[in-house]
């Protein structure tokens, strides 16, 4: 790996990081300071941190809460992204909190919490993130479904999820976390080139070597729609570092 360290980028920011405990499984260390520790290590520079138990939770305010106290002493390099659920009432303040506390995006889930992605929920967190300069992270999916409790229920997003969402508002702009390379490219080639321009696809979920996932993706997609993410801590951060470094 260091001998690839030059071929990435002088400042990486994961744009996809969690903390805090899984209800289906014991994940090894999920704080903030054992990933502190692995962005020192790695030499990453920053990260975006979403809170795993808030995306169980109906009111999202408790878990924001405790978001932001675990990444108070760290905040120089833990970026909070807070969660919001706008099929719940009061979500606005959420967002307010969010913009006020300067966090770069929020976080929604809307399989898990059950409002439809093409629907009103979506149009009015759209607008409210474009007005407020937010953006918006969307995940497709938590966990591979082969590895998945069977109490753990929620779908995947569906392609048509993430353009009905970048579509709800021609202001949002979206990161969209754990897309394999199918999904990225039936999104990609079904949005306009300006609903393409406003989508960012992190690459935790794409295969390097030897598919070559992420390579072929930067020349069909182009390089500048992907972000760098890990997907910490159900992810090892090495793999998406290796990826980057070996799609050159």
């Amino acid at each position: 790996m260091e001998d690839r360290r030059a071929a990435l980028p002088a400042e990486l920011v994961d744009h996809n990081a969690l903390v805090g405990p899984y209800p289906f499984r014991r994940l090894p260390d999920p704080t903030p300071e054992r990933l502190v520790a692995d962005l020192e290590r790695l030499g990453i520079a920053r990260a975006w941190v979403g809170h795993v138990p808030s995306i169980y939770y109906r009111d999202v305010a408790a878990g924001n809460d405790e978001l932001l106290r675990w990444l108070a002493p760290h905040r120089s390099r833990l970026l909070p992204v807070p969660a919001v659920n706008p099929a719940y009432a009061g979500w606005e303040r959420e967002i307010e909190r969010a913009r006020a506390e300067g966090c770069p995006a929020v976080r929604t889930y809307p399989a898990h919490y059950g409002f439809d992605a093409a629907g009103a929920e979506m149009k009015a967190l759209a607008a409210r993130c474009a007005d407020l300069d937010l953006q918006l992270v969307l995940t497709v999916r938590i966990e591979d479904g082969r590895q998945r409790h069977r109490l753990d229920v929620a779908g995947d997003l569906l392609g048509a999820d993430v353009r009905a969402a970048v579509r709800a508002h021609r202001g949002l702009r979206l990161v969209v976390t754990n897309a394999d390379r199918g999904f990225v490219e039936e999104v990609h080639f079904g949005s306009t080139p300006g609903e393409a321009a406003r989508l960012h696809w992190d690459i935790s979920w794409l295969w390097g070597p030897p598919d070559d996932q992420l390579a072929a993706l930067y020349r069909t997609v182009g390089r500048d729609r992907f972000v760098f993410g890990t997907h910490f801590p159900f992810r090892l951060p090495e793999a998406a570092l290796t990826k980057l470094a070996l799609a050159g």
